[in-house]
């Protein structure tokens, strides 16, 4: 191994602190080396970052320090929209050209300084950009200093500066889209949709809904066709369904094929049954997906053959891989770790679609998954890319459960079974369970120990579940609060907090909000956060399946539960508000009251 040059002081510093290794840093030197004699030759941080995925900020703040960049925190700075607008303004009066190098930079103009009223302070995630001096002359002003910002608070702010152009919608925009359709349209006439189709610019305006859909965080997009030639478009943001686009004259049955065209898997020209497909698109550069689910759909307009589009956007970017980043409060995190890490038993997430239970179970798996174990994975479609496990194709030649059958010649250490949808499905999932295997799965139930009577109706032998049931954890999304407008609640609504469940003590000693609402978010809420009903099978908690006659107790188990230590999807809730993120109303709205 070659001797490391220590008197690269950057080299050196992220090294000393254990920010990179001695490998890492032997590799880098060899890359700056080579790239010594070319004209736009990079410093060692910058090699770092981008050749060797070292964290951007731990190396900047560093490279930052060492040549006496001053650092900006951007939470004790008032950005406000007088603030952006200042921004703004001096970024809009940089030349053509300057704006895109500026970006690249991940640099922007932030404020004059309070003591010397002519000299600009710019923010930078790389202060040694060579890029800087080049844009910075451009800001038409007398003196600026630069200093480091983190990268998440410069893209956050360049977000709201500069927002991504959605280049289809520009398109979009120079040919408005309206084409008269004939009153009598008994069956859809296909040379008029084609005709309809290539006239309009649908193309542009479905693929300028999936790339707004991904930066605006949405989880959901609905195509829905409605009377009077209309189509919406709605995004689920946070839970909820908002319209964003309404396109009118034109026929739905065009919209339709637009989106059908774009899809693999699917049928253009079928129009009477459920179909599912998916689409692969580079969004900001990065690769997504998106899963495409086609239904039929009446209106009043009997004679057209209208349809519901849902796409599911499949965001790589927001698959949490550290199980300590899913929020699991007080005894639910300790059960769930006791559970993950038995060498065999079954794992069952529960809750309605969309309440994030393959979210937490993919977090789960990746906390389990390494090369000395199998890991095989049966989902219908897969959704997530999993590294490390083996992820079984379902297809016309292998059904799910023709899968769940093969699965056990498959030497398999660890399986994650998308959903116990049936007795076949929940019986082999249950069985590999008692026979050595490592078990994650789903099930569609309110709380956790009613998925216990939901097996047991199945057919699944007491002795079965209790024996191969590690733990069965109910999940729910609540939305949180948005912390730029977010305000304590009024002294007079603090008898409802009481009446609620909540103790004087509690009320007195945490603070609770309300939501408001401001530009930042939607409706007073931002964001959403799991709650969870944690039932660990201890064994009281078994004893009772064993003993259950014609059907399981689930009041018992319930009050078992309880005197274990689990808090219920409400008591979860509670601790939210009184953490601060969430509101009564929101609680209320997303769990039940406690027997």
């Amino acid at each position: 191994m070659a001797d490391v040059d220590i008197t690269d002081k950057i080299g050196y510093t992220l090294l000393k602190k254990g920010i990179i290794d001695y490998e890492t840093l032997e590799k880098s030197l060899r890359v700056k080396e080579a790239e010594a004699s070319k004209k736009e030759r990079r410093n060692l941080g910058q090699i770092l970052v981008t050749e060797f995925n070292a964290d951007h900020d731990a190396v900047f703040r560093e490279v930052a320090n060492l040549y006496a960049f001053r650092e900006i925190y951007i939470a004790d700075e008032n950005i406000d929209k007088p603030r952006i607008d200042f921004i703004r303004k001096i970024v809009d009066g940089l030349p053509e050209g300057n704006r895109e190098l500026l970006i690249q930079a991940k640099m922007l103009p932030l404020k004059f300084d309070e003591k010397q009223s002519d000299k600009l302070i710019i923010i930078s995630a790389d202060p040694t950009d060579r890029n800087i001096p080049v844009i910075a002359r451009n800001f038409s002003v007398k003196k600026y200093e630069v200093t480091y910002c983190r990268l998440k608070d410069i893209q956050n702010l360049l977000e709201q500066v500069i927002p991504p152009q959605n280049e289809f919608l520009k398109l979009l925009a120079d040919n408005q889209i309206s084409v008269e359709t004939p009153d009598d349209e008994s069956q859809v006439d296909e040379d008029l949709l084609n005709a309809e189709i290539n006239k309009s610019a649908l193309a542009n305006l479905f693929e300028g809904c999936l790339v707004e859909a991904v930066r605006q965080g949405v989880s959901d997009v609905h195509v829905v066709a409605a009377e009077g030639n209309k189509t919406n478009f709605l995004f689920r943001v946070d839970g909820n369904l908002k319209v964003w686009h309404c396109q009118e004259g034109t026929m739905p049955e065009a919209v339709m094929a637009v989106v059908k065209d774009r899809t693999k898997g699917v049928d253009r020209f079928e129009r009477e049954m459920t179909q599912d497909g998916f689409i692969q698109r580079v969004v900001d550069g990065h690769q997504l997906r998106f899963r495409v689910s086609i239904m039929p759909i009446v209106t009043t307009e009997f004679k057209n053959k209208f349809e519901s589009i849902v796409i599911r956007v499949l965001d790589d970017r927001k698959v949490i891989t550290d199980l300590n980043k899913l929020g699991l409060q007080g005894p639910a995190k300790n059960f769930f770790y006791k559970a993950i890490g038995k060498p065999q038993g079954i794992i069952i997430l529960t809750g309605p679609t969309g309440s994030g239970k393959s979210t937490t179970l993919i977090a789960a798996l990746y906390q389990v998954i390494d090369p000395t174990v199998n890991v095989l994975t049966i989902e219908e479609p897969v959704e997530y890319i999993i590294k490390g496990a083996r992820q079984l194709k379902i297809g016309p030649k292998m059904s799910f459960e023709q899968s769940m059958r093969g699965i056990l010649r498959h030497d398999p250490d660890i399986v994650l079974v998308g959903e116990m949808r049936d007795k076949v499905t929940a019986e082999t999932a249950i069985k590999l369970a008692n026979t050595g295997h490592l078990v994650f799965s789903t099930l569609h139930t309110n709380d956790a120990p009613s998925a216990v009577a939901r097996l047991y109706k199945m057919g699944i032998e007491p002795f079965l579940i209790a024996y191969a049931i590690n733990i069965i954890v109910a999940q729910r999304l609540i939305r949180t609060l948005c912390k730029t407008c977010k305000q304590p609640i009024e002294d007079s609504d603090k008898q409802d907090l009481i009446k609620f469940g909540f103790t004087e003590e509690e009320v007195q000693k945490h603070t609770f909000y309300q939501p408001v609402g401001c530009d930042k978010c939607t409706g007073g809420y931002k964001g959403r956060a799991a709650i969870h009903e944690a039932l660990f099978f201890s064994k009281a908690i078994k004893n009772i399946i064993l003993n259950a006659g014609e059907k399981v107790d689930e009041n018992a188990i319930r009050d078992q539960a309880a005197k274990d230590g689990m808090w219920t999807l409400r008591r979860s809730g509670m601790e939210r508000m009184m953490e601060g993120s969430t509101s009564l109303e929101e609680v209320i709205s997303s769990t039940v009251e406690d027997e």
